[in-house]
């Protein structure tokens, strides 16, 4: 959903006041709340910077154990600050910061609490968007959809920031770490903030290959089949650094 342009601290636009986190916690759990909440700033900002996003739009959130932080509605990213912090309890009720959570903060909890994830990043990735006003799933364009747990889906078409919205969401991500909003963008999680970055922008980067392999007259992409598609997922749970 793209969140209006205005600043959420103008005007009326302040929730209630909450705890801070050095005075629900101790001094380590207020460092590591203060550390994701840096990480979490500097992964919006990147979701602008790499195009994924236009202004406010889009929305990211990363969980500290039974704490959501999540980016607030109408704040555009480089205008966050460290006392900017916004945290929610998986019921979503506000436990941290005075600005209002994203309109979205129904799908993002609804895959917390539906999955082990520990991030998550909503985009309005413009090929991936296209995508998903054409095809109810992207194409097997590329093996890398393996790393996403197979085909992915497209969930159908909500109002933004509503229940339908979630659980429409929740049913494409089964066995799924990532899908697509039909008019609207991407949605991936992930074990952290890098993880579910990444997926989100070879989502975007897959869509981007479809798209433009499919405007060729005369022509169309050759797609893998399912057996080379678990084929590579076997393959890529060994790739890279093994501890």
């Amino acid at each position: 959903m793209t969140e209006p342009h205005r600043d959420a601290r103008d005007g009326h636009e302040h929730a209630r006041t909450t705890d801070e986190p050095h005075e629900r916690d101790g001094p380590g759990a207020r460092d590591t709340l203060r550390r994701a909440w840096g990480e979490l700033v500097s992964t919006a900002r990147r979701t602008v910077a790499d195009g994924l996003v236009v202004g406010t739009s889009g929305n990211v959130s990363v969980r500290v154990g039974d704490t959501v932080l999540v980016t607030p509605t109408g704040v555009p990213y480089d205008r966050l600050t460290d006392d900017d912090i916004v945290g929610v309890g998986l019921d979503g009720r506000q436990v941290l910061g005075s600005l209002r959570p994203t309109s979205e903060l129904p799908m993002h909890l609804a895959v917390y609490r539906a999955t082990e994830a520990r991030a998550l990043v909503h985009t309005h990735a413009a090929h991936a968007t296209a995508v998903s006003v054409l095809v109810p799933e992207l194409p097997l364009i590329h093996y890398m959809a393996a790393a996403l747990g197979g085909p992915v889906r497209v969930a159908p078409y909500a109002a933004y920031g509503t229940p339908e919205l979630a659980e429409n969401t929740l049913r494409a991500l089964a066995g799924r770490t990532a899908c697509l909003l039909r008019n609207h963008g991407t949605i991936a999680y992930g074990a952290s903030l890098d993880q579910a970055y990444d997926r989100t922008a070879q989502l975007e980067w897959m869509c981007r290959v479809w798209l433009l392999s499919s405007s060729v007259p005369g022509l169309a992409p050759a797609l893998l089949s399912p057996d080379q598609l678990a084929e590579a997922g076997e393959r890529l749970r060994g790739y890279g650094q093994q501890e």
